[in-house]
């Protein structure tokens, strides 16, 4: 675990510090999530936010099946049928 102080200016910004963006795998810019829970404020990284979203949509998906393979040949079938 890693803590560090940080403050926020009048317009609201706040630098995340540099020990937090190595922890956090941060080397450039990045899109961040904000989440405000029972007066915990989370954040994560777009890509953490993604990564987390699939681990929990794979455990509906049976194994060998691509979605992806699926969303094509039905989208295929709607243009021949158009």
């Amino acid at each position: 675990m890693t803590i560090a102080g940080a403050q926020m200016n009048k317009q609201g910004r706040v630098v995340v510090p540099a020990a937090i963006r190595r922890d956090m795998g941060i080397e450039g810019p990045a899109d961040l999530i904000f989440r405000f829970d029972n007066g915990v404020l989370t954040v994560e990284t777009l890509d953490m936010v993604v990564e987390d979203v699939q681990r929990i949509a794979t455990k509906y998906i049976p194994s060998g099946r691509s979605l992806v393979d699926e969303l094509i040949a039905q989208r295929r079938a709607e243009a021949a049928s158009e």
